[in-house]
């Protein structure tokens, strides 16, 4: 570690730099080969002895470029890995037609890519290829060489039916629910019938009292709307007989407060006249007893606000020392003597 960061070397006594030449290795011949870190990009089972090797298992691998294999100009590369368990030979390549890898030594893949038709000798066919092969064995299956146009008409078919089927769906509860109807209507009638033959009257007799409910109804709907109608005129008297007597103390308040400022006694002798001579004509007038009792307290806080001619003292704006408790008395807390 001390002579990583060393400038000058040591060189012996006896170092002779022209024994020392430039060794030229032969050109490498095959394939090119690195060593890479790389990590299993599927899940697979050694074949030698049963491991299971799952995916994202990291292993130092050596990578093959073969400069003659190639697809559509795509490089393909080889992988050699070694088993965790026994160290046999796994080799897989890159397979660039289906995105995918191929196993090609050592082990097997625990899922086969079947979707991609990669194995059973398929893995050179189209898609429209495969398609027919399909068709060919769901043919032979059913034993039928119609089975192909049988499912292009059953695709065709498949909107109508739908729409079938949504036409019945519909006409199903709009017929669900007149049976609904026509039920209820007949029980209905039926309890009808039942009230009527206990009772000893026909259904023309039940008809005539419904018909004489109905008129009772309409009857107690119109009283309860005059009652309504009177308690309405009622709250609006009263409301306008408080909103007179207001009136009033506000007017004798401004009074009062004119004739303290001109250092004269206020003299109401006409508003008194006034008010006695509407208590003379409200008498006349039935009005409910509370008003009347309204109209004398008002009388009589006027001649009491009338009387009072004294001002009150101003406020003192004098700071106030507040006394400081003893609270080390309270906790029982003795104090030194000075």
């Amino acid at each position: 570690m001390s002579e990583r960061k060393v400038l000058t070397k040591y060189y012996p006594p006896d170092f002779d730099p022209s024994l020392v030449g430039r060794s030229r290795k032969p050109k490498q011949i095959g394939p090119k080969v690195q060593t890479v870190r790389l990590m299993a990009p599927f899940s697979m089972q050694c074949t030698a002895c049963g491991e299971f090797i799952y995916r994202g298992r990291k292993f130092n691998s050596r990578k093959e470029t073969p400069p003659e294999e190639k697809y559509l100009n795509i490089q393909l590369y080889r992988f050699y890995i070694r088993c965790t368990r026994c160290s046999g030979e796994i080799v897989f390549r890159t397979d660039p037609r289906n995105q995918d890898y191929v196993v090609e030594k050592g082990a097997k893949r625990n899922t086969d890519p079947w979707k991609r038709g990669l194995d059973n000798g398929h893995a050179d066919e189209t898609v429209e290829q495969r398609l027919d092969r399909l068709e060919r064995e769901m043919a032979e299956a059913d034993g039928d060489g119609d089975s192909r146009a049988l499912l292009l008409g059953e695709e065709r078919n498949a909107m109508a039916e739908l729409e079938a089927k949504t036409a019945d769906a519909k006409r199903e509860m709009a017929v669900a629910d007149a049976l609904d109807e026509i039920r209820s209507r007949n029980a209905r009638l039926e309890k009808a019938q039942r009230e009527a033959g206990a009772g000893g009257l026909d259904v023309g007799d039940m008809m005539m009292s419904a018909a004489a409910g109905g008129q009772e109804e309409e009857a107690r709907r119109r009283q309860d709307e005059e009652d309504a109608e009177a308690a309405r005129r009622a709250f609006a008297f009263a409301r306008r007989q408080e909103m007179l007597e207001e009136e009033i103390l506000e007017d004798d308040d401004d009074d009062v407060a004119a004739a303290v400022a001109g250092g004269s006694a206020p003299t109401n002798t006409s508003r008194l006249d006034s008010v006695a001579e509407e208590e003379e004509s409200a008498s006349s007038v039935p009005l409910p007893a509370t008003t009347t009792t309204k109209t004398t307290t008002t009388t009589t806080t006027t001649t009491t606000t009338t009387a009072s001619t004294d001002m009150p003292q101003p406020p003192s704006f004098k700071r106030v020392v507040k006394k400081k408790k003893d609270r080390a008395t309270l906790l029982g807390i003795k104090k030194k003597a000075p």
